[in-house]
């Protein structure tokens, strides 16, 4: 019985805390020029020629485009809708998680030579880049990122039903993660770019979860 409500009680917390923060709270890292909330959405015209990146490859850091955000500890989900008028190579734009200049996770659409790609850009000291090119041109994607322990699994929709797996990254666990909504331009004049229906859903520690199971009487 006891096991029962502890367990309840931790779910009905869970329910409290799943909204989002309204986008309204939320606060800017570089922030544009033109940008509105409007209809539970943001949209802006991202900044020419910005980026996030460090040092491996290309041999430069640039830690300049705009990354619109609030700040969470522990587990959560979080997803949004994205959709974008990109025009030259590596216009970009999707969910970041970040913990410093040094250690972030970005992931969502990127165009790239006339193609659309799913892309995934993991940051400690040293960035590295992943990309899953799509056959034609979407709409819009929807993604979503999901952190439990110290990995980060980051998945893809079309329909914000069917998720597809595309990248698991490790982060540090127990600290305060910055997430949020990402878009750069590192060759361009800018674009612009809607991000609609972001939610951050806050999950149970796994851990605790796990101990709670064993000591419950």
């Amino acid at each position: 019985m006891k096991k029962t409500v502890l367990l309840s009680a931790i779910l009905a917390m869970s329910l409290q805390c799943g909204m989002a923060q309204t986008l309204e709270k939320m606060q800017w890292f570089n922030e544009p020029e033109q940008w509105e909330i409007k209809d539970k959405s943001l949209s802006m015209f991202v900044t020419p020629q910005c980026d996030y990146w460090r040092i491996s490859h290309y041999g430069f850091t640039v830690d300049d485009a705009p990354f619109y955000y609030a700040t969470y500890g522990g587990e959560f989900e979080v997803k949004v809708k994205v959709t974008g008028d990109y025009k030259v190579r590596f216009d970009q734009a999707g969910l970041m998680l970040r913990i410093d200049h040094q250690n972030y996770i970005k992931a969502g659409i990127e165009y790239v030579d006339g193609k659309y790609n799913l892309s995934a850009v993991v940051t400690h000291t040293t960035s590295d880049w992943s990309v899953i090119a799509l056959e034609k041109a979407v709409p819009y994607v929807w993604i979503k990122a999901v952190r439990r322990l110290d990995a980060v699994e980051i998945f893809y929709s079309f329909d914000d039903k069917e998720y597809t797996l595309m990248r698991n990254a490790w982060l540090q666990d127990n600290t305060p993660v910055q997430i949020g909504l990402m878009a750069a331009c590192p060759d361009g004049n800018g674009f612009n770019v809607r991000f609609e229906h972001f939610k951050v859903k806050h999950l149970p520690d796994q851990r605790r979860l796990e101990w709670l199971n064993k000591n419950s009487k």
